[in-house]
């Protein structure tokens, strides 16, 4: 038994099932569920087939199920993924991060992992950054920004260590020394992408490093897919950066909302067909965001608040109301006499000729003999005098 609660045979049963059932396959998670793994891994591979209850696929199916069961040797890969610095995490452990178990029938039979950090803990903070992998650089730089902006707060950036915008996030956790987790659609003592090689290495020793499949397996198209909902499930929100109608991270974004999960995007071009996909979130459910403290401001606890949002300060805008209503009462072209004035900002003339040269101190007017106007070079910025009579 071991201090998770799970013993080692039933430990045994879940890392020979990785190799049988592909990730996300409901069929075997409600037999899983029935029959518990150590029973499911001696139903499949029992040799007499006609009493075994699996019921519910069809015979070619389950002969595929008992192919792999017959080739399964988990003592093997669980020496193999210790011997790159990895564990396998199973349901019941202390680690479990319990929020996949929103998956249902479809939750991973477990997790292989490797990285020193505690799973189920940096699970319980951690934001999802997924995006095109033909990046724009305003992409990459849109995702490195995020990335090392959460990493700073103390979130924990997830991706899938894929090209463009998932490796531009991972890089910006990394740069800000925060923590990542690339969540693999292979084992994870395989590099894949090739490219990524250094960068996933520098995840197993900074962060971590997971997948459902056991080590030495390969990622095909459709692991891609299923990866995503792992994603979606282990973070609190999902943001996309840049993704096209057609894109695995639109597929992560649908997953968190099912999960109930925040869905957020960052806006694009409206002429670029790498945000069009983002833009379609954004017209839906999904939350408009820019940088890394709105993201928190959404996921994060009671207070984790952006800056409000402001334009520049004019200097306009620090000019008293009355004096304001002089200012816009002189003409915009030529001349006007203070009666003029007056009359068009609603006071005195006595009140509106002390705001005028109130006005002419701070450069905004100028004399033109018994009439005023406006100065040719008014202040622009943060109420500096530019010039006056």
């Amino acid at each position: 038994m071991t201090s998770g609660g799970i013993t080692s045979r039933e430990r045994l049963a879940r890392a020979a099932l990785t190799r049988i059932f592909e990730p996300g396959d409901e069929t075997g998670g409600r037999w899983l569920e029935r029959f518990g793994a150590p029973g499911l891994l001696a139903r499949l591979t029992a040799r007499e087939t006609g009493r075994t209850s699996l019921t519910g696929v069809r015979a070619q199916r389950l002969g595929g199920y008992r192919l792999r069961a017959e080739a399964a040797d988990p003592e093997r890969d669980l020496a193999a993924v210790t011997a790159v610095g990895g564990r396998f995490v199973c349901p019941g452990d202390q680690e479990w991060p319990s929020q996949l178990d929103d998956l249902g029938d479809a939750r991973p039979i477990g997790l292989w992992v490797r990285g020193r950090p505690d799973l189920r803990m940096w699970a319980l903070r951690s934001v999802a950054v997924v995006g095109a992998r033909a990046c724009t650089p305003y992409g990459a730089h849109m995702a490195a920004a995020l990335g090392s902006g959460l990493a700073e707060r103390g979130w924990v950036v997830t991706s899938g260590a894929a090209f463009g915008v998932d490796g531009a996030a991972h890089r910006g956790a990394l740069a800000a020394g925060g923590a990542t987790v690339a969540v693999l659609a292979c084992g994870v003592d395989v590099v894949y992408p090739r490219g990524h090689a250094e960068l996933i290495a520098r995840i197993a020793e900074q962060g971590l490093v997971i997948g459902e499949l056991p080590p030495g397996d390969h990622p095909t198209r459709s692991r891609f897919v299923l990866r995503n909902r792992v994603i979606a499930a282990l973070t609190r929100g999902t943001v996309v950066v840049e993704a096209q109608y057609r894109s695995g991270s639109l597929a992560t974004a649908r997953d968190a909302q099912r999960l109930g999960r925040f869905t957020m995007g960052v806006p694009g071009p409206a002429t670029s067909g790498l945000s069009a996909g983002v833009h379609e979130l954004l017209r839906g459910e999904g939350v408009l965001v820019t940088d890394a403290a709105e993201v928190a401001e959404l996921v994060g606890d009671i207070g984790d608040l952006a800056p409000q949002r402001e334009g520049p300060v004019l200097p306009r805008d620090l000019l008293d109301p009355t004096v304001l209503r002089v200012l816009e009462a002189l003409p915009g072209r030529g001349a006007a006499q203070g009666r003029e004035i007056a009359r068009g900002a609603g006071t005195t003339e006595d009140e509106a000729l002390g705001r005028l040269y109130e006005l002419h101190s701070l450069g905004f007017v100028e004399r033109c003999g018994d009439a005023w106007q406006l100065a040719h070079d008014a202040p622009t910025a943060g109420g500096a005098r530019r010039g006056g009579a």
